[in-house]
């Protein structure tokens, strides 16, 4: 084979993987998103049947990454007590994978949790936007920076029992692997896969507002539009500062991107299935958030 024939060889094979660099694997994710919310998981309520199946298929994603992890087979465990309806719960787990970084080992946390409120009566809560989207978002994210190595090293985490009060986050942050202050940045993707406005909020720059232009360069003219805000006290319960798992870091100093999108009539019901999500709004909101990552990782000493 002379040497032309043996470029043109190399470069065939390696189309795919220069192309697949370049944006999310779309059929990988609405794949990933329909089956967390199927019935088939009944509603992922922490410890279910669903649960367990549910962590299984984040876990093996995360191996056949060939991510690392700072624990044994991906899975972090841990107890608490619902203070709701005063039920322990033994052994509930976040699925964390890890990519180190070329340049430095400071972090950037990325999130989402994959619980929801399971079976209640006859009635299945799928979790589909809340928060099947998150989670398959953060597998997509995770495959991403596992071909494309990032500056900072990055923790992809799936997070369980955020329904329960932040159980997971809190556990997270109670057993971190490194010490708290190597965390850069904390990434927490909760609803980004439907709003009749095409509108995607970036809360978190009021608290850390040189973020805030980072974002900015990254976003302009895009769809979804992306919007700032739900970060303000004045808001009360508009202010989402508190209301997902990322209140954990930025409980302990730690600057935080909350992707969400306002609440819909699907919220906390069991219409929230999967044929009710916008699959164009959600796959070009996961793209947004991967260039937006990919700037802050650029960016971010």
């Amino acid at each position: 084979m002379n040497k032309l024939l043996k470029i043109l060889w190399i470069i065939f094979f390696l189309i795919p993987e220069i192309s697949f660099a370049q944006k999310i694997d779309e059929e990988e994710l609405l794949k990933d998103m329909e089956y967390l919310s199927s019935d088939k998981l009944g509603g992922r309520k922490p410890l279910s049947e669903g649960s367990l199946k549910a962590r299984e298929y984040i876990r093996s994603r995360f191996e056949a990454l060939g991510l690392t992890s700072q624990y044994r087979n991906y899975t972090q465990y841990f107890s608490f007590r619902n203070e709701r309806d005063g039920q322990f719960y033994e052994n509930s787990a976040n699925i964390i994978g890890f990519v180190p970084g070329e340049e430095t080992e400071k972090l950037i946390v990325v999130m989402a949790h994959y619980d929801h409120l399971g079976i209640q009566g006859d009635k299945i809560f799928n979790g589909a936007d809340d928060n099947a989207s998150g989670t398959a978002a953060v597998m997509a994210l995770a495959k991403y920076f596992s071909f494309k190595r990032p500056k900072h090293s990055m923790m992809f985490v799936a997070l369980d029992a955020e329904e329960m009060g932040h159980q997971g986050a809190k556990a997270l942050v109670e057993d971190f692997p490194f010490p708290l202050e190597q965390v850069v940045l904390n990434i927490n993707l909760d609803m980004i896969s439907r709003n009749v406005h095409q509108e995607l909020y970036a809360a978190g720059t009021y608290h850390y507002p040189y973020l805030k232009p980072l974002i900015e360069k990254v976003s302009e003219g895009r769809n979804p539009k992306l919007l700032f805000g739900h970060d303000q006290p004045e808001m009360g319960r508009g202010d989402w500062t508190l209301s997902s798992d990322h209140a954990q870091f930025h409980l302990n100093g730690i600057p935080f991107i909350y992707f969400g999108v306002e609440d819909h009539e699907d919220y906390h019901r069991e219409t929230d299935t999967f044929d009710r999500i916008d699959q164009k709004f959600y796959v070009a909101a996961v793209q947004l958030i991967l260039d937006v990552l990919i700037s802050l990782d650029k960016n971010l000493l």
